[in-house]
């Protein structure tokens, strides 16, 4: 199973979720690109895809460059930044960093837009056809036919505009590729549960041979006769070296919330916002090491939204004042302190 249908059948769950979109988004990208391309779609619906990508795709030579000129920071996250505001884990998989540049649907049809190749004429101009029709006639439907009533009191006519030959082709295109790949994500979900199961089993099986061992080992130990003492105080008997006894390792000493905070503010110039949200999970890193709190606490206790929260802890580990440790089993992200 590949990325791309894993990540196709999470946004068909997603979008049956929210509400189904008026053209397909596959379809409609590759309309737009004239490529598959990857993408992740939010539990709220939204759809994200990898910039380098849709630079690939449409020509541009440097994707960095590129998101600066053409796309609005408001249209484009970091990966982890973006899945650690809605509470979800990276993807797994070598291609999906944790680093990785996202842009969402408004920013792929700003690249788009701004693209030169005579491919992307086609779709350009029916984007333009759209904004026209819209000024003109105040609305833009895509089924139906264009209709003539002979009856004055009659409803009024249904207005119709075709989807450019393209888009229309990729729809027809795709549609049959698309269940094959639905067909093929269900067979390789069935296949990777049963190897999870097979996998348990054996585990479960270790794990009684190895308490057999460990219940067979103290037994003997128990059972085993003590040297008698005239043999070790023998005179020929052979010196055996003492030992020190084993020394208890040092516990490490956490910082105080103070000295955290010094050193983070050494490490970066805050905002106020910034700095509300530093304050608040200071003590919890001191004391326990980690931060594993729902974004809604921390936003409940600065008053910021759950969405500036996000950015602040993102400003931080840019920082290297805290970094990433996984998700709790309810989905809170995992923060760890790095030490001074």
């Amino acid at each position: 199973m590949t990325t791309e249908n894993a990540t196709e059948a999470t946004g068909a769950a997603a979008r049956n979720a929210v509400r189904p979109d008026a053209i397909d988004i596959s379809d409609f990208v590759h309309g737009a690109t004239g490529a598959r391309i990857r993408r992740l779609t939010m539990p709220d619906g939204e759809h994200w895809f990898p910039a380098v990508d849709v630079c690939k795709h449409l020509g541009y030579t440097n994707p960095r460059k590129t998101l600066l000129d053409h796309v609005p920071e408001t249209h484009r996250d970091i990966l982890e930044s973006l899945t650690g505001g809605y509470g979800l884990s990276v993807p797994a998989g070598r291609e999906w960093r944790r680093d990785m540049n996202l842009i969402d649907l408004r920013g792929l049809l700003h690249l788009v837009n701004g693209c030169t190749k005579p491919s992307c004429r086609p779709f350009k101009e029916w984007v333009v056809d759209v904004v026209v029709t819209v000024q003109r006639e105040g609305s833009y439907s895509l089924a139906g036919p264009r209709t003539v009533s002979p009856e004055p009191d009659a409803p009024a006519p249904t207005v119709v505009h075709a989807l450019p030959d393209r888009v229309a082709e990729a729809i027809a295109r795709l549609e049959e590729r698309n269940i094959r790949l639905d067909e093929q994500f269900a067979a390789a979900q069935r296949e990777t549960l049963r190897a999870q199961q097979a996998t348990a089993r054996a585990l479960e099986r270790i794990a009684d041979r190895l308490d057999t061992l460990f219940a067979a080992g103290d037994m003997s130990a128990r059972t085993s006769a003590p040297v008698p003492a005239s043999t070790l105080h023998h005179p020929h008997a052979a010196a055996v070296p003492s030992q020190p006894p084993p020394q208890p390792r040092p516990r490490p000493v956490r910082p105080t919330a103070e000295a955290v905070l010094d050193d983070w503010r050494s490490r970066m110039s805050v905002t106020e916002d910034v700095w509300a949200v530093a304050v608040s999970i200071a003590p919890v890193l001191a004391a326990e090491g980690e931060l594993a709190q729902p974004l809604e606490s921390i936003a409940d206790r600065t008053g910021l939204s759950v969405h500036r929260v996000n950015e602040c802890l993102r400003f931080m580990r840019k920082h290297a004042c805290l970094h990433p440790h996984g998700v709790t089993h309810d989905g809170s992200p995992i923060y760890l302190l790095n030490r001074p």
